[in-house]
């Protein structure tokens, strides 16, 4: 698969969060305002690209040659709290609105599954470094993108009349399943 094949695939027809349905929580809880959205979806890519770089390294440099790939997990969430924990310290310092908008949701991207699912996957793809990044890259602006779109929308239902059963997070559910048929390669 070509560079741009991988890095459009990543984005669109194997969205993390649409088709894979890692990173439910976070593209639910802070899909609410536009500005949240892309707050969340800038950290999550941040670390993603981070993270899939680092474990990259210490899986092959590391990992492989001490035959210890059994512990790839539990070094890649060592790996993926650590960046979270420096991206967390340096938006509380720099951008005080955004830390206090994200809240819980931020320290929670240590627990995101999208994040760790993507480290997973360039691993178990047997991606080369460029293919990590094309597809690390890719995966986290999809990530940025659903959850931006999700958020214009929840935005705009926010002024209209949803009948009682619907409101809120079931329309919410509702909208996620049309996404996800749109951005599917069987949604056409």
């Amino acid at each position: 698969m070509g560079l741009i094949n991988l890095f459009l695939a990543s984005i669109l027809t194997q969205n993390i969060v649409l088709t894979r349905f890692l990173g439910v929580c976070p593209f639910v809880g802070t899909s609410d305002k536009e500005r949240n959205a892309v707050g969340m979806g800038l950290a999550v890519m941040l670390v993603v690209t981070i993270s899939s770089i680092i474990t990259y390294f210490i899986h092959y440099y590391v990992l492989v040659p001490t035959n210890t790939e059994h512990l790839r997990t539990v070094m890649f969430i060592l790996i993926i709290s650590s960046c979270v924990q420096i991206i967390e310290i340096l938006i509380k310092k720099f951008f005080k609105d955004l830390y206090s908008a994200l809240g819980i949701y931020l320290p929670l991207i240590t627990s995101n599954c999208a994040v760790l699912g993507i480290v997973l996957l360039n691993i178990n793809a047997s991606y080369t470094f460029v293919e990590v990044l094309t597809f690390s890259i890719g995966s986290s602006l999809g990530f940025t993108l659903v959850i931006y779109i999700f958020s214009t929308i929840r935005e705009k239902l926010e002024k209209n009349d949803i009948i009682k059963p619907l409101e809120e997070f079931p329309i919410a559910l509702i909208i996620a399943g049309i996404m996800a048929l749109l951005f599917s390669k069987y949604g056409a």
